[in-house]
């Protein structure tokens, strides 16, 4: 497992974060539509697994948030 790093955040800081990675699964998520569009199963892959990695991340920090 990777280390671990604490970044001190304010709240608003933590919710600009979370803006920007919602933005950026987006992304991902349709990249991976047009990419099942286009037959191209290796980019489905890449990014599915981005956005998944992204989603699990979200949960994360919105938890912080929620608490």
């Amino acid at each position: 497992m990777a280390d671990t790093i604490n970044v001190p955040l304010t709240e608003d800081e933590l919710a600009i974060l979370i803006d920007a990675l919602e933005s950026d699964m987006e992304g991902y998520l349709e990249s991976a539509k047009e990419a099942r569009m286009n037959n191209n199963r290796e980019d489905i892959v890449t990014f599915t697994e981005a956005a998944t990695r992204i989603e699990v991340l979200l949960a994360r920090l919105q938890d912080l948030v929620d608490d």
